[in-house]
């Protein structure tokens, strides 16, 4: 059986918005030269970056149906 949920939400008229902070991006982008680099992250650091990874997907599909919705 499926269940549907419908939300109404209130868009910004910015959809950049819909994106990380500035040094959010920088420290995500920090941790990740830093593995390609071959440099291990600690158990922390890899726990941080993939959650910042998960986040920035997050709010990237929010933009993408935000745009789709405002179209």
């Amino acid at each position: 059986m499926t269940t549907a949920l419908v939300l109404d939400v209130d868009l910004p008229a910015d959809l950049d918005r819909f994106r990380l902070p500035a040094a959010v991006h920088a420290r995500l982008q920090s941790l990740l030269d830093r593995q390609d680099a071959g440099q291990p992250l600690t158990a922390d650091e890899r726990a941080e970056a993939e959650g910042l990874v998960n986040l920035s997907e997050l709010l990237t599909l929010l933009r993408l149906r935000a745009e789709r919705a405002a179209a």
